[in-house]
């Protein structure tokens, strides 16, 4: 039973039923208590904090979420129109992959409307918190106010990401409309916010605060921050970034599985590699779209694979030039794709094959393209799978140490990749080493045009730092970053694949604010060049 994934999903509900006798869904944290509560035990306290993770979810994983907008603008994935099948959709999907969409595509909305619900959240239970509708003792109060303002500051981890100038909204009782800020304005209130509250937090790496905002979930969020600083807040932090990293590594808490996959099955929450999840069971959480990329990966076909409730789409797959930088040897490329002839669970053999080619983002066929398959889909999965979210995890925690050490000229950052690449090897070790000068060479990725219709070489030679820029690919594929990886390596709108072109328009870096939010707050600016 995954006590915690139940709990995130169904706490809420459970608070809410002992003030009121409405029946009440997981998005039930938009009500405001409107009598005095006063919960009395840590899972009463879990119920009433958990209802302002459950944004998280949403804006993660939900249709046209942060994921979709991390990895179908960059280079590893690609969503094509299928024949027979479909995915032209208003050619969104195109727009993303070509970095031409505009102010008014749901998947520029999408991410910005979640992240917003859960700051608003955050706010809605600090205020009654503050104001006495819920009261605890003074030592929980601060513990609570604690957490709750660090995971408002982690919606805007994802804001300032994504979008760069926007509101910073703290009170919930103003109704004036929120003035924006610059982006580097929303950088120091991120920074200064999990720096005012980390000492308050938690040190439990699980229990109650499995998949809650402890002290390590905080210092690796300023990692995030620090390894960003030269983007988003226009000075490098490196030092920052290493200790913020250094905090993580000597609490003990968190180590490198042997296994890759084993971060990423079903039955996951006990990954000591996992940092910050968000846990999921299909029982609990009801969105259509919940977690589903079994369902946006593979063809119909492989519902005999996996006796699946319901039948794929057969949509996104990787797109080939990335699948071409990965060594054969490298375990990951297998684990972490679905690759060859797909076969029925029963040992049939489907009319499915997968292969490593796709004509281009205008047409392609079922058997086109390497598809997703980080995560286990186990056998019987709903159209929601049921395994958690690792949102942070260890891995990432030496990659980003590394990552510092190398563009701040300090050794060691060959030993930490080494590290994170020794699992992916264990057949040919030798395979696994990398050293600090080789990861400072450029990348192995071919860039350049490489559909039907067009055919051009760039390479990756020129890229600085590029051999690491592989690593993080080969390591993180599928989890949602790949983006904010590449606008940090100069190649986001530098460098061409498959169907897209380079532009060098740096105000593709970020996402226009949604036309919905500029027609409903009239302080707002649009971001340049939209």
């Amino acid at each position: 039973m995954k006590t915690n994934k139940i709990f995130l999903a169904t706490g809420i509900i459970m608070l809410f039923s002992t003030i009121s006798c409405t029946e009440l869904a997981d998005d039930s944290y938009g009500s405001v208590i409107s009598e005095n509560y006063t919960p009395s035990t840590e899972t009463d306290i879990s119920a009433l904090v958990n209802a302002a993770y459950i944004p998280w979810r949403k804006t993660m994983l939900l249709w046209n979420g942060v994921v979709r907008a991390q990895e179908l603008p960059a280079d590893q994935d690609v969503l094509p129109a299928r024949t027979g099948i479909g995915w032209v959709d208003g050619y969104v999907y195109k727009r993303m992959h070509e970095h031409t969409w505009t102010s008014s595509d749901d998947g520029v909305l999408q991410p910005w409307s979640r992240t917003y619900e859960g700051i608003n959240t955050c706010n809605r239970i600090i205020y009654q918190i503050e104001s006495g509708v819920i009261t605890v003792s003074d030592e929980r109060k601060i513990e609570l106010l604690a957490e709750l303002k660090v995971l408002r500051a982690s919606y805007y981890y994802l804001l300032v990401d994504l979008f760069g100038n926007v509101p910073i909204v703290t009170d919930f009782s103003d109704a004036s409309l929120p003035q924006q800020a610059t982006r580097a304005e929303v950088f120091d209130f991120i920074v200064k916010e999990i720096n005012d509250n980390i000492g308050s937090l938690s040190e439990a790496p699980r229990g109650l605060y499995y998949g809650r905002m402890n002290k390590w979930v905080a210092n690796t969020i300023l990692a995030k921050m620090y390894l960003n600083a030269q983007v988003w807040r226009g000075q490098p932090m490196w030092a920052e970034c290493i200790t913020a990293c250094d905090n993580v590594i000597a609490s003990g808490n968190y180590s490198l599985e042997a296994n890759q996959k084993n971060v990423f099955i079903t039955e996951n929450e006990n990954s000591n590699e996992i940092i910050f999840a968000l846990p999921f069971d299909e029982k609990y959480v009801k969105d259509w779209n919940a977690f589903d990329f079994h369902m946006y990966t593979l063809a119909s076909d492989n519902q005999r694979t996996y006796q699946f409730t319901n039948s794929p789409w057969g949509g996104v797959c990787a797109t080939p030039q990335f699948i071409n930088s990965y060594n054969a040897a490298d375990v990951r490329l297998k684990e972490n794709f679905i690759a060859g002839q797909q076969y029925a669970l029963t040992g049939e053999a489907l009319s499915l094959n997968y292969e490593n080619a796709v004509p281009s983002i205008d047409e392609s066929d079922k058997d086109d393209g390497l598809r997703w398959g980080k995560f286990e889909y186990a056998i019987g999965a709903t159209n929601r799978l049921s395994n958690d979210w690792p949102m942070f995890r260890y891995a990432d925690i030496l990659l980003m140490k590394a990552e510092a050490l190398l563009r701040s000229g300090q050794a060691g950052a060959g030993a930490l990749v080494t590290q994170v690449r020794t699992r992916a090897f264990a057949a040919n070790p030798a395979l696994a080493t990398v050293t600090d000068a080789e990861l400072m060479l450029g990348s192995s990725y071919d860039y350049g045009r490489r559909d039907t219709n067009s055919q051009t070489f760039e390479g990756g030679s020129d890229i600085a730092m590029g051999r690491f820029l592989d690593e993080l690919g080969w390591e993180f594929t599928q989890e949602g970053r790949r983006r904010q990886d590449l606008i940090r390596f100069g190649v986001f709108t530098t460098k061409s694949w498959f169907s897209h072109d380079a532009n060098n328009n740096a105000s593709r870096n970020i996402f226009p604010i949604p036309n919905d939010a500029m027609l409903t707050n009239s302080n707002l600016v649009q971001n340049p060049g939209y």
